[in-house]
């Protein structure tokens, strides 16, 4: 099972804007090149709430979709694959106040289920998924800073 993580600060912003924004998974195509569309099926305030996804991976697509999980009180989204090319992927966004400004936590874990191919296809699918969310949060604030000395730069490929 692989892990990806991100944490990231929103400077100057309070918890529900952030939370409301990064929900908006539709806006995703426009911020993060690495995904190539999102169909949101139910968001809030349904009780059951379910998106899909299409990222650019390799030369092809990744595909899944998944049981998304809003729970603004607690400021976390979590989600779980219903279907897809993941094995399983599961995951959960966690966004808490920090004085002044949104500490955001992304963790997610995604297996392929491939065991003979993970060395190939886990450091890719890590690299999409945590670029994707970085795309996200700096496209919808674009003061926010990424920890870890994550570098954005526009890819010469689309999903290389």
């Amino acid at each position: 099972m692989r892990h990806v993580e991100l944490e990231a600060v929103v400077p100057a912003e309070q918890v529900s804007t952030v939370f409301d924004a990064v929900m908006r998974w539709e806006k995703y195509p426009d911020l993060a090149p690495h995904v190539n569309s999102t169909t949101v099926h139910a968001t809030l305030p349904e009780t059951r709430c379910s998106s899909s996804w299409e990222l650019h991976f390799r030369s092809g697509l990744l595909r899944w979709t998944e049981d998304d999980v809003f729970l603004p009180e607690q400021g976390e989204i979590r989600f779980e694959q219903s279907d897809g090319d993941f094995d399983s992927f599961t995951g959960v966004w966690s966004l808490t106040q920090d004085g002044d400004d949104v500490a955001v936590r992304f963790d997610a874990e995604f297996d392929f289920g491939i065991p003979s191919l993970e060395g190939i296809l886990d450091p890719i699918a890590e690299r999409v998924v945590k670029e994707t969310v970085a795309w996200a949060l700096t496209g919808l604030f674009p003061k926010t800073r990424i920890a870890g000395g994550l570098e954005l730069s526009q890819p010469a490929a689309v999903g290389a």
